[in-house]
């Protein structure tokens, strides 16, 4: 007899699965939880929750690149090892169906495919009645008749389209075999042009040719020396790199309203000392190619608009010159109040005030007060120190600020591109970095979250410690904050010096009180003395006379941040 066959296992590598080619037998497959009949792989240990699996099944790939979802790979799961049975099952986005089957999962968008649902490349997430759909419509491409393009009417997955290079967003053409990467896809106007390419990416004035013989240039748009085959105006004396054709000719990005253009002329600049790219707070050569918006004189560098995390994906191609082109974006969010009103009173310019409410947050109703409180109770909404007006609960420790209690269910914000929830839950803010118990807008499609304190700081910032605006930087190397020397991918920065503040410091109380201490600590930017010598008087240790510290006057008491805050200053 031959060897047997053994596989080991995603989920359980202790327990080698055996290859049966003609299993008959009528159990259930884990992985798909269908009847298992012909190849199988078992599992020779009794009592194993993985004891059946069809070969298929046994043998899927651990990770996979699908076009439904080309931006990220997929991850195989499996959702009776990773969560308990009490646990929500992860709902598939093609099926609508929660079914504790194998699935691939793409953790960052929370995007789950049943293994089933592999092949079902026409019902996409956001078909609510795929039983109803249509018939695939398909379409035959000039550039390869081997891999019919399957029709999707509103595709949403943000890729480029290989016609026009400008973003994908709505009706779309994408060819659903795997050879091609998941990277062959189109606009519906652009597959759909007869017996011609499609409308190629333009630069410059004159036509652009490829060089066949390599030499070293320097490329026109990115401004880096290469040594390659670019293409060349023969007029102009101008190169560009092959892959810096690639660039979208318009693009929308989180933090400005219009889309902006490419451009690669200084001459179209208003003129300025100098620029720096409003997306990093870097300087721009503008002699080199960019994103410009001629409307508000904003400039971006070519990669931090194409970066994903300031990117918008939206279709910008039925967007005509002179239209109102951010009117979908720009509109706020209509949102219900977070609250029911139970009781109210006029107040004395006759407006109306809600005494009493139900909140979204909290199982009792909450009563308005104006006294003032003598201890350090936080609020559960913001996690800081409570003040009047708030909201209590008479039978809990729950306090609520009444600015906390007002605050909208959705939202949009200016770091990301979708709608934000507020919930209350246990997380980590993806602004400042730090844990909070609180309120966080959370957007359910890619788990991006904001606390409180992160929601409400502009994106433009004045702030007491530092003479100059400071302007939101995104970076892909971290840079240090002046205020306590850590390093983050995002923080505030000055264009006149070399100041850098990150979403922590910028979100420091300026007045705070430590246990029984009987005088309030304020934020200090500048050393208290002269004397070069500077500590902690909480952990005693030496402080850098460079970073923000909190202080008491009365007591001439300074201390760490950290110190006087805790570890875990977000959470109450």
């Amino acid at each position: 007899m031959e060897q047997q066959q053994r596989l080991l296992h995603f989920c359980d590598s202790k327990h080698p699965l055996v290859y049966r080619p003609n299993y008959i037998g009528g159990d259930i497959c884990r992985g798909c939880q269908e009847s298992v009949n012909g190849p199988t792989y078992r599992c020779i240990k009794g009592g194993c929750p993985f004891y059946y699996h069809h070969k298929l099944c046994a043998e899927l790939p651990l990770g996979l690149h699908h076009p439904l979802h080309p931006l990220h790979p997929l991850i195989l799961f499996d959702e009776k090892t990773h969560y308990p049975e009490e646990k929500e099952i992860s709902r598939c986005q093609l099926c609508k169906k929660s079914r504790r089957e194998y699935t691939y999962r793409c953790y960052r968008c929370n995007f789950n495919l049943h293994i089933k649902c592999l092949g079902l490349q026409h019902e996409v997430e956001f078909h609510d009645h795929p039983d109803q759909m249509e018939q695939q419509q398909q379409l035959l491409h000039f550039c390869d008749s081997n891999h019919p393009l399957v029709y999707l009417p509103d595709y949403r997955g943000g890729a480029t389209c290989c016609g026009c290079q400008e973003s994908i967003y709505g009706p779309t053409y994408l060819c659903p075999n795997f050879e091609c990467n998941s990277s062959y896809k189109h606009h519906k106007s652009c597959a759909e042009k007869e017996n011609s390419r499609c409308q190629v990416f333009e630069l410059h004035d004159h036509p652009l040719t490829p060089c066949w013989k390599r030499i070293t240039f320097t490329c026109d748009i990115c401004g880096k020396e290469d040594k390659g085959r670019p293409y060349l105006c023969a007029t102009c004396c101008f190169f560009i790199h092959r892959g810096c054709a690639s660039f979208p000719r318009r693009l929308k990005v989180v933090r400005h309203k219009h889309p902006l253009h490419t451009t690669h002329s200084s001459f179209e600049l208003r003129e300025s000392d100098s620029r720096f790219c409003l997306l990093c707070v870097q300087k721009v050569d503008t002699r080199y190619g960019l994103y410009y918006c001629s409307k508000c004189d904003f400039v971006a560098h070519l990669n931090c608009a194409i970066d994903e995390r300031n990117r918008v994906y939206i279709n910008l191609l039925e967007l005509k010159d002179g239209e109102n082109e951010d009117e979908e974006l720009d509109q706020s969010v209509e949102s219900a109040a977070a609250y029911k009103v139970k009781k109210i009173k006029m107040g004395e310019d006759g407006t109306e005030i809600a005494t009493e409410i139900e909140h979204f947050s909290h199982e009792h109703d909450l009563k308005l007060t104006d006294e003032e409180v003598h201890n350090n109770d936080k609020c559960d909404g913001c996690v800081r120190a409570i003040f009047p007006p708030f909201y209590s609960c008479a039978n809990c420790s729950f306090f609520l600020h009444k600015s906390c209690a007002n605050l909208l269910m959705k939202k949009k914000h200016w770091l990301h591109q979708h709608p934000l929830t507020l919930q209350k839950r246990q997380t980590q803010c993806d602004a400042c970095g730090q844990f909070c118990n609180g309120f966080v807008y959370n957007c359910e499609s890619c788990w991006f979250k904001l606390d409180v304190q992160c929601s409400l700081v502009p994106e433009i910032l004045t702030h007491e410690g530092h003479k100059h605006q400071l302007i939101l930087s995104y970076t892909s190397f971290e840079q240090s904050c002046s205020s306590c020397g850590d390093k983050r991918n995002l923080v505030f920065r000055c264009t006149t010096c070399e100041f850098a503040l990150d979403f922590k410091c910028a979100t420091l109380p300026q007045t705070t009180r430590y246990k029984q201490h009987e005088h309030p600590f304020t934020l200090s930017y500048t050393a208290e003395d002269d004397s070069g010598e500077y500590y902690c008087d909480i952990c005693e240790e030496e402080r850098n006379p460079n970073h923000w510290f909190y202080y008491c006057v009365d007591c001439t008491y300074p201390a760490h941040p950290k110190c006087i805050l805790g570890r875990y200053p977000n959470e109450k």
